[in-house]
């Protein structure tokens, strides 16, 4: 064998056991670490859940813990279900409740191995995206000189299990999930309606859509990054109307009302379940929630600046915009949904344009897991040397240290650091867009054009 032969690899259904095993062994551990210590490794989120499952199962006598819904008005008590809203700080949908709800009958890490279990799901498909669509694509020759040959299936199986790995054996994915995280539960089901959109199965992905986004509202910036891709016509956009009519038409008009129906009607059946609680507590009460603790928003010193504790206090019309959570939302969701019109023009391109959306939309915030889970899926079309990713990363991770040093001030040892963490969270900001224009700079898949069978021509 020659010294340029590649080194072998671990298959891809022993990285995937490796993973599982890494999982199994976190979560036993946590079990006997939160027995033991009093620093707990479980996720405060975790036991919210497991509480709200405990009340969903039990409704109270009376009106204690009862649903609020149409239905227990019209029922009575005979198809009353118990509020999973009882539980303070309970504000996700109900279903996720219900998901947890063997905590209490059957083991209470039940949960945690669902969220791993998911982790491991989630390798899977970027496994096979990757697989099927990605890399055949980025690996072609696209020359017209070239013999035709494409890429073998050993390299590509090799660069599959290599790229899913980052998901499946990163240290960060695997220690949320262990945790208690619910994170996976979404990411599952934003990478399942990824997944369908890529394979061209655009009902199912207008109903993944309405679905993901019942489970967080976020994903909503997704289905307009699709509709270039559901509508878009073969011939170049030359024009305002062309791109109008790409977007605006009777295939993206289906697409969007599918979606909406399906986020609608789940609603819909948790509000006459639940009532007003459940409106309340998964949608209207992040309208005007206000974190003046500390976050990464380069808003966030504003807001501690002009927080009121007493609601009923008078305060002047400028308070009042600066404190609003839409003075940070509006520019946040305007350009992640702008991106998502300007990228979303080609089904190979929709993990690069998903991608994009998720960075902006949560670069003001602390959730970067999510659009971790789509990196795997763009780094094929990458073309970054490896000085370039050495400083990406170390500016990537080295803002976050820098910020979590301050945070850690603030939060555990109670000292008045709010301007520099403040500071340090536009270091933040500033560093993860300077790495996101990096990355967008390197991107190449928008430098071939696809056939109508989604092959890669020059």
């Amino acid at each position: 064998m020659s010294s340029s032969s590649p080194l072998p690899l671990p298959s891809f259904r022993n990285v995937l056991l490796l993973s599982a095993l890494i999982r199994i062994g976190l979560i036993v551990y946590s079990e006997w670490h939160d027995a033991h210590s009093v620093v707990k490794y479980t996720d405060v989120d975790y036991r919210v859940f497991s509480d709200a499952a405990a009340f969903l199962l039990h409704p109270g006598p009376g009106n204690a813990n009862r649903a609020q819904g149409p239905v227990k008005e019209i029922f009575g008590y005979a198809f009353s279900f118990g509020d999973p809203y009882t539980r303070e700080t309970y504000r996700y949908t109900p279903l996720l409740a219900l998901l947890v709800t063997p905590n209490g009958w059957l083991h209470p890490s039940f949960g945690k191995y669902l969220f791993a279990l998911c982790d491991l799901i989630n390798g899977v498909l970027i496994y096979q995206l990757l697989k099927a669509d990605i890399l055949p694509a980025a690996l072609a020759p696209v020359s017209e000189k070239s013999n035709g040959s494409g890429p073998s299936p050993g390299a590509i199986e090799r660069q599959a299990t290599i790229y899913s790995a980052i998901h499946l054996l990163n240290p960060l994915v695997f220690s949320i999930s262990t945790r208690g995280s619910s994170e996976s539960v979404l990411s599952f089901l934003v990478l399942l309606t990824l997944y369908a959109a890529m394979k061209g199965r655009w009902d199912s992905a207008a109903i993944l859509l309405g679905l993901s986004t019942h489970w967080k509202i976020y994903p909503i910036i997704y289905g307009v990054g699709c509709l270039g891709v559901v509508g878009g016509s073969k011939r170049d956009i030359r024009n305002v109307a062309d791109f109008l009519r790409s977007v605006v038409n009777a295939k993206t008009i289906r697409f969007t009302l599918i979606s909406a129906a399906t986020f609608f009607l789940l609603g819909l059946g948790c509000y006459a379940i639940w009532g007003y609680p459940f409106l309340y507590e998964s949608y209207l009460y992040h309208l005007h929630r206000l974190d003046h603790r500390h976050n990464f928003s380069p808003y966030f010193y504003l807001t501690y600046l002009t927080y009121v504790a007493d609601p009923s206090r008078p305060t002047s019309l400028l308070q009042r915009v600066l404190r609003s959570p839409l003075t940070s939302f509006v520019p946040q969701m305007g350009l992640a949904l702008g991106l998502g019109l300007l990228f979303g023009r080609r089904t190979a391109d929709l993990p690069f344009a998903w991608f994009v959306q998720t960075v902006v939309f949560v670069v003001f915030n602390k959730y970067f897991l999510w659009y971790l889970l789509l990196l795997p899926l763009l780094l094929p079309h990458l073309a970054l040397s490896r000085t370039k990713i050495a400083l990406y990363t170390v500016v990537w991770v080295g803002t976050q240290a820098l910020w979590l040093a301050e945070a850690y001030r603030l939060e555990f040892l109670g000292e008045n650091v709010f301007f520099g963490l403040w500071a340090r969270g536009l270091v933040y900001v500033v560093g993860n867009c300077w790495v996101l224009v990096g990355i967008m700079d390197g991107y190449r898949g928008r430098t071939v054009r696809s056939d109508d069978s989604g092959g890669v021509l020059s």
